[in-house]
């Protein structure tokens, strides 16, 4: 075992006298050290209840012979970064976190590792740290956040963003704001709808690396405990079997991935993710799969925000399984995929559950028929064209039908907060194409999400008449013609730098299309006489993430 390396022999009596420091028995030498990475935190609501789950997973590591050793990673709340600087640190903790894992597995000797993630990034850099460290492991997440619920619809946060809007147009009073402010976030969890971190940890059932149920038990609920639990042993099961990563992150297991993101219709960072992780796993995924999946899988979930459904929802209708399960009927997902617990297929036949309950669609408007779906087509899609030579990627379930095709002249801001102000101040009109650049992975640094602004203009009832296309991202939670990723992006001289107040934008969502109406001439000269803009942040963690990041297209990771 890899803990031999720091608890067995005389040479390693100045490390046991440390490991009895912390309260090990000499019995405890001689048993599978587990890591556990938790992200527990008092600023994320996701992770708040973050250390009674991973209290869970230990006891059900002691239970199966194991020593649970818990020690902790960062993470940003998205949604309090939201808006202001602080969302510059969000994507760039993905890299910190994986970092951070690797020296901590590696500086103290652990032979598996069960990750506790939740929320946007920390999912991300916890799967590059499992696919690059490769040694035995397995997820489990905190789970999600029940919906705050008013006249017995439900409420999400992507409520509370576009309330702003609506108070900013005068369609809603701030009595009622902050009535919505007391009721729509109700407790600890990943924010209730089909946001980045429920996508994620949707797509971590697919891939294999944890048990069904991951994406979907509420976090409040005492299953998700149990669930802990069976993960706690599992790990125990995969060391001794010597189940690793690797051999369970293959090219099957992004397929299957792939589809049940368009089958759910996940938020548009998993294409921005699925690569990173897929570069630590040794090979590539690029834009264009997307589309191939998406042109064969059908969209079978309208969950917040393209639709009126939470989380807790599709854990009621079956959960992942049911989807899966959907998803078989047509072969759109592999059942042989291996998994930590067998193949994909053990967990639609009930394999893994307690008791032996085969995977049942409960709910039908939940989860289409895959014989009925929302549309035949996926929930995302990449677009091409002289304005994202390398790609883009938008949301299109989210997207309302009269938005599919659009040309409009494009408002230009060089930041979010600029494009914000000009939303809330009534300067966007009806058919505007609203360009947000500078804000990629080098431009931002750190390629902020845009709710704001993509909420601001839903609350306005704008979010079916402009679209808007940035080279950052947007949080799970925005809905509309919100195209984002365009790459190359403005701080590496991309088409979006060149754009000019009024150029008309064409975008054709179904067609895979997004283009400015200018000539290959008027674009060279452009290009001739760009000038990037300053550097928005010179120093620090974020000036030095600008000089190692690579193009969103691939996964914006570290250049190699």
């Amino acid at each position: 075992m890899r803990s031999d390396s720091v608890n067995k022999g005389m040479p390693r009596a100045p490390h046991r006298s440390l490991f009895k420091a912390l309260g090990f028995i000499e019995e405890e030498f001689s048993r599978p050290l587990v890591g556990i990475v938790s992200a527990k935190s008092e600023i994320v609501p996701g992770h708040l209840h973050l250390d009674t789950v991973a209290g869970a997973a230990a006891g059900g590591v002691r239970m199966a012979g194991g020593v649970p050793v818990i020690f902790p990673v960062i993470g940003v709340c998205d949604g309090i970064a939201m808006g202001h600087e602080g969302m510059r640190y969000s994507l760039v903790t993905r890299e910190l976190i994986a970092d951070s894992v690797e020296c901590m597995a590696m500086a103290h000797g652990f032979d598996a590792l069960i990750f506790i993630p939740n929320c946007d990034k920390i999912v991300p850099g916890m799967l590059m740290a499992a696919a690059r460290l490769n040694l035995p492991a397995v997820f489990v997440s905190g789970g999600p956040m029940l919906a705050g619920r008013r006249d017995g619809k439900p409420l999400t946060l992507t409520t509370m963003f576009e309330a702003v809007g609506a108070v900013g147009a005068g369609k809603m009073d701030e009595a009622e704001l902050a009535e919505l402010e007391e009721i729509s976030c109700p407790g600890c969890g990943s924010c209730s709808g089909m946001f980045t971190a429920n996508s994620m940890n949707c797509v971590t059932e697919a891939l294999g690396l944890a048990l069904p149920g991951n994406g979907t038990i509420p976090a409040v609920m005492a299953e998700r405990l149990r669930l802990a639990k069976r993960s706690g042993m599992l790990v125990l099961d995969v060391l001794e079997k010597d189940i690793r990563p690797r051999a369970i992150l293959t090219e099957k297991a992004f397929m299957n991935a792939l589809a049940l993101d368009m089958a759910l219709g996940c938020s548009t960072n998993t294409a921005l993710h699925l690569p990173a992780v897929a570069h630590e796993a040794g090979f590539a995924l690029d834009l264009d799969l997307l589309n191939t999946v998406s042109a064969r899988t059908p969209n079978l979930c309208r969950l917040a925000p393209a639709g009126p459904h939470a989380i807790e929802d599709l854990h009621a209708a079956g959960g992942i399984p049911a989807v899966l399960a959907e998803l078989l009927k047509k072969h759109l997902v592999d059942p042989g995929a291996a998994t930590v617990y067998g193949t994909l297929e053990d967990a639609v036949n009930g394999k893994t559950d307690p008791l032996h309950r085969k995977a049942v669609n409960r709910n039908t408007e939940i989860i289409r028929p895959v014989e009925k779906p929302y549309s035949q087509t996926g929930g995302l899609a990449a677009l091409k064209g002289n304005l994202a030579p390398e790609g883009s990627v938008v949301k299109r379930s989210a997207v309302a039908p009269s938005m599919l095709k659009h040309s409009g002249p494009a408002r230009i801001f060089d930041s979010e907060e600029a494009a914000f102000d000009a939303i809330m101040g009534k300067k966007i009109r009806a058919g505007d194409v609203i360009v947000i650049r500078y804000e990629g992975p080098k431009g931002g640094p750190g390629m902020k999400e845009m709710l704001a602004p993509t909420a601001a203009l839903a609350g306005m009832g704008l979010d079916d008449k402009v679209a808007l296309i940035t080279d950052g991202r947007f949080s799970g939670a925005t809905k509309g013609a919100a195209i984002g990723h365009v790459s190359p992006e403005a701080a590496e001289g991309g088409p979006i730098g060149l754009l000019a107040e009024g150029d008309i934008i064409e975008i054709d969502i179904d067609a895979r299309s997004i283009s400015v109406a200018l000539d290959g001439e008027e674009m060279k000269k452009r290009k001739e006489e760009w000038k990037p803009l300053p550097p928005k942040v010179k120093s620090g963690y974020l000036a030095r993430y600008a000089k190692l990041v690579s193009s969103a297209a691939g996964g914006a990771i570290f250049k190699e």
